[in-house]
């Protein structure tokens, strides 16, 4: 009779849920300071983005003349909510910091410590002393190259990569124009004519772009990489049938000798890019045909390559054009904005939604595969490995939060 009058008394009546209480959002303080690199001409955040950040409470720093190079005027980002700073200093004393390139070690100087970068690692050009004074100031930072989204790809990269792809059949059209000394063929060629021969080495997302660029054009497209995967991959994308190689050393020469515009896209993880073009390769190659080395911020796939800029960009050798300038977005720098920041003031919303960059790297996965240093902890060990430093997987450090 207890159990019975206990059940009626009631211990079954419906009960209050425990729900889960949204973290408490937190104002962010953003700077964005201008790129010193050489010819770099992007910008992290546009306008449009800076409204919409100072819509939600935050203040948004940026250096005067930040966005001169994406045909952004200062005026253009006061209008947005943006507070216009001349001195690079002040800019360094935001909580978080959005850069394009790495920042240099008098920048990282000026960083007041335990703050949070969110920019490019480029560790095939950074030194151990980059991340021991980064570790130092037990910055947070967080690397394009790294960041993932839900399925795994990395959305940063891959659209830098597309805009490389899809520029370099454009900068190749221009180095076959008769305007700039080329032979004078229109890329693609129209009906009754034979299209223009392109080679494609890489089978990546650079390679995919440039061979729907070329494709789009009517120009003979072929695709040469050593992974099959990729090559499979490639065609499916692509919707079409397309010429595709392994890197069999007779059938790239042969393919060579009659191309008119060859694109190295090649890309290696955390190396330098493998040279599969020889120079004697280069010698068999057409007069005037065309070689746009997308790979040269890593060494290049052409023996014959030699870095160049955007104020000079070509170069012949063996009566070959050579195009091998580094960091081809930065050519169509607006667009490459846009894109970076489309993908970047999504993170930084949530950030401040969740009540600062802990909370996010708890549950979001893909950002926190971006920390190669978490609060001066060195985190990734492609980062570790390539500087010969002690490393802590990130995953162990927030469980113990």
């Amino acid at each position: 009779m207890t159990s019975i009058s206990s059940l009626g008394s009631g211990s079954l009546l419906p009960q209050e849920e425990k729900l889960e209480l949204k973290k408490q959002s937190k104002r962010l303080f953003i700077g964005v300071p201008k790129e010193i690199a050489f010819q770099e001409s992007r910008i992290a955040i546009v306008p449009d983005a800076v409204q919409l950040l100072v819509s939600h409470g935050h203040e948004v720093l940026i250096e005067s003349t930040a966005g001169e190079g994406s045909n952004f005027s200062d005026n253009k980002f006061s209008e947005a909510g943006a507070k216009i700073i001349y001195d690079t200093k002040e800019i360094y004393l935001a909580d978080i910091i959005l850069k394009v390139e790495p920042p240099t070690l008098e920048e990282i100087e000026l960083m007041k410590g335990r703050q949070t970068l969110i920019s490019a690692l480029q560790i095939t050009t950074r030194s151990q002393e980059f991340i021991n004074r980064l570790i130092e100031k037990k910055i947070t930072c967080l690397a394009y190259e790294f960041i993932q989204d839900d399925s795994g790809m990395m959305p940063l990269i891959r659209s830098m990569s597309e805009i490389a792809g899809n520029t370099s059949i454009l900068i190749a059209s221009e180095c076959l124009s008769n305007a700039n000394d080329g032979k004078g063929l229109l890329l693609g060629g129209i009906a009754g004519v034979t299209p223009t021969e392109v080679v494609i080495i890489g089978a990546g997302t650079v390679g995919e772009f440039a061979a729907r660029s070329a494709m789009g054009l009517g120009a003979s497209v072929k695709v040469f990489d050593n992974s099959l995967s990729k090559l499979r991959r490639l065609q499916n994308d692509l919707n079409t049938r397309v010429f595709t190689s392994i890197i069999q050393p007779k059938v790239l020469t042969k393919a060579l000798k009659r191309a008119d515009v060859v694109i190295g896209a090649l890309r290696s993880g955390d190396k330098r890019t493998p040279c599969v073009i020889t120079e004697e390769m280069v010698e068999e190659m057409k007069e005037g045909a065309v070689i746009i080395d997308v790979s040269i911020d890593q060494g290049g796939c052409f023996e014959t390559s030699e870095l160049t800029n955007h104020a000079n960009p070509t170069f012949k050798k063996h009566g070959v054009i050579h195009y091998c300038v580094p960091n081809i977005p930065s050519r169509v720098a607006r667009t490459a904005s846009y894109s970076l920041s489309n993908l970047l003031t999504p993170i930084i919303l949530r950030i401040g939604d969740f009540g600062g960059l802990d909370n996010v790297i708890s549950s979001d996965v893909g950002l926190r595969q971006g920390a190669y240093i978490y609060k001066g902890i060195l985190t990734n060990k492609m980062v570790g490995q390539w500087f010969n430093l002690n490393y802590k997987e990130i995953n162990l450090i927030i469980a113990s939060i």
